[in-house]
């Protein structure tokens, strides 16, 4: 059981990390692209503007700090 708790734990940090909300922001960004994917819009330019919007959001919270 050690060796799934471990496993568990490395996956959840490296997805997670030290910002839940970045991660969170990304996973918006893959659900909307998803969205969009499966409507008749052009799915290819939602999720480069959002990753930049996440990244900028993580970057000032992090120089606040």
């Amino acid at each position: 059981m050690s060796r799934i708790a471990a496993f568990a734990r490395f996956w959840w940090s490296f997805v997670i990390g030290d910002d839940w909300l970045a991660a969170a922001g990304i996973t918006l960004g893959i659900a909307g692209t998803a969205a969009l994917a499966t409507s008749s819009i052009a799915a290819w330019w939602l999720l480069p503007p959002a990753t930049v919007l996440v990244l900028g959001v993580s970057l000032l919270r992090a120089i606040k700090r």
